[in-house]
């Protein structure tokens, strides 16, 4: 009977985390990059391309804190902050490609700074991505080095110890005006 009682607690204790880890993608909140953003901010086509804090009232600093501590899958383009060779460490999630290096920077509430929780194998720069995690709204710096120096990025949100997964595509991507000299950025679509 003793050993009966210790097999079932064994089991209770492998399922146990099995278990809690299929809570927590029952209630993971799949959302989109409006989701970062009040309301009432302009979008990046109606701001607009492209969309740069400098144009919006609250300069993109106003954020979504209902998000806060909630587990969220969201998809973007990553640029990567550190790495070392094809591994990514720390890596910036953007709406769009270009954004940050190419372009103009994004408001900091469409920048979410993404700490994988194992290193990230990138190809290259600007690989969709979707990120799992939780969210935690907070103003963070970050040095990116691009071709013609080093340029500070403010970003509004964090994840950290995040599952990163390549994806396709990005659903709410943004595609660059025809008159962009930056369209060659334009993702393919399928």
């Amino acid at each position: 009977m003793a050993n009966r009682l210790k097999a079932i607690a064994l089991l209770a204790a492998i399922l146990a985390p099995t278990a809690s880890g299929a809570n927590a993608l029952a209630q993971t909140a799949h959302i989109f990059w409006k989701d970062l953003r009040p309301a009432t901010q302009a979008v990046a086509e109606d701001a607009g391309l492209p969309m740069i804090a400098a144009k919006l009232p609250d300069h993109g600093e106003t954020l979504s804190l209902n998000l806060q501590d909630k587990t969220i899958q969201l998809a973007g383009y990553a640029l990567p902050v550190d790495r070392d060779g094809d591994l990514v460490y720390q890596f910036l999630l953007v709406p769009w490609t270009g954004a940050c290096s190419h372009m103009p920077t994004p408001p900091p509430n469409q920048i979410v700074l993404v700490t994988p929780a194992r290193p990230y194998k990138m190809s290259k720069a600007y690989e969709s991505v979707a990120v799992t995690g939780a969210l935690q709204p907070g103003m963070e710096k970050s040095q990116l080095f691009i071709l013609d120096g080093v340029s500070i990025i403010q970003s509004g949100y964090t994840v950290r110890k995040a599952e990163v997964v390549a994806v396709e595509n990005v659903p709410d991507t943004i595609t660059l005006p025809v008159t962009s000299p930056w369209t060659f950025l334009n993702k393919k679509k399928n």
